[in-house]
């Protein structure tokens, strides 16, 4: 009879960030599955610890680190608790990230900073404090969550898209600079619309939204994860630039 074979993320790090909800919990809980010992990072420790337990009672390894990914110094201090309890970090999933709905003739300065915060700098953040070591190492796993917002605006939500699209743009030029040279490995995931709390802070654009979907399928976070999975277990020598995941009955 043969051994069993390891799981494909046996002995990996995975640094997980947004994984208190949605797309992110569902993609630290796939990668935990997959074998990988998986940091848990967001603003809601609380969540986090839920999440924990949930992949520990499974027979997974996780830990909670919590942080806000605008921070600089919290990115720092996350990665590092990382290393601390379970290694350097292999594979970064830089999934935090908010969206506001606002024309621009409504000139909120202040929604639209804040997703250039979250969205744009709060990846570059995360990527300063893992890419160090795996430039060291020659070799690592760089992961975002874009968008099909990074592809094509829409209306209501041009800044939104303007920050996925430099998520986007990060991406593709990261993967010319690191990869022949280091081994690092970049991927763009590019979800269609999903069912998350992504607008739970906006009822009635939330209410709109669901309300144009109606009798039709959305894509679960799950999906998402799935997505991520086949990018980090591909060939050490395989880069899967990007995914673009779309419902089928996404008309636009």
């Amino acid at each position: 009879m043969s051994a069993q074979a390891a799981p494909p993320l046996d002995g990996r790090i995975a640094l997980v960030t947004g994984a208190s909800s949605g797309i992110g919990r569902a993609v630290a809980r796939t990668l935990a599955d997959a074998g990988a010992a998986v940091a848990l990072s967001a603003r809601r420790a609380e969540r986090l610890v839920e999440l924990r337990d949930e992949i520990e009672g499974g027979g997974g390894t996780a830990i909670v680190a919590p942080g806000d990914a605008t921070s600089r110094e919290a990115a720092r201090s996350v990665v590092e608790h990382t290393r601390s309890e379970l290694g350097p970090v292999d594979i970064l999933v830089a999934n935090a990230g908010i969206m506001t709905l606002t024309p621009i003739e409504e000139n909120d300065v202040e929604a639209w900073t804040r997703m250039i915060d979250v969205n744009v700098k709060g990846v570059l953040h995360f990527v300063s404090a893992v890419l160090p070591e795996m430039i060291e190492r020659e070799r690592g796993h760089l992961l975002t969550i874009g968008s099909l917002a990074g592809r094509r605006p829409f209306p209501g939500g041009a800044v939104y898209s303007a920050t996925k699209f430099a998520v986007r743009a990060l991406g593709w030029g990261m993967h010319l600079e690191l990869g022949h040279r280091y081994g690092i490995r970049v991927t763009d995931v590019q979800p269609g619309f999903a069912t998350t709390e992504l607008l739970d802070s906006q009822p009635e654009a939330k209410a709109a939204w669901e309300d144009s979907w109606s009798g039709r399928r959305t894509l679960q976070p799950e999906d998402v994860a799935r997505a991520v999975e086949f990018a980090v277990t591909a060939p050490d020598h395989v880069s899967v630039s990007e995914v673009l995941v779309r419902p089928v009955d996404q008309p636009s």
